[in-house]
């Protein structure tokens, strides 16, 4: 099984899809999945915030995108804060 990967614009109250307050994406593969966000030193690190959104935490809305609208809030992210890897 290939692995498959699932991105999510967070929004929040002060932030909107066309500027998300970060991005998280959810890696399936045949050992299981994980979540990772975008961090800010420009990786991709484990986070909770899906698992916790699905529990009912309403903090954040989690909407999904594609990967293009993805690698766009990236691109975006680095070219604002800095040029990273």
């Amino acid at each position: 099984m290939a692995e498959a990967i699932t991105y999510y614009a967070i929004v929040n109250e002060f932030s909107s899809r066309q500027e998300p307050f970060g991005v998280i994406r959810r890696v399936k593969s045949e050992d299981g999945q994980r979540d990772e966000v975008f961090s800010g030193d420009f990786t991709w690190k484990p986070t909770s915030l899906l698992y916790s959104a699905e529990r009912g935490d309403l903090t954040n809305d989690m909407i999904p995108i594609s990967s293009d609208e993805a690698e766009q809030i990236i691109s975006h992210i680095r070219e604002t804060f800095g040029s990273g890897a």
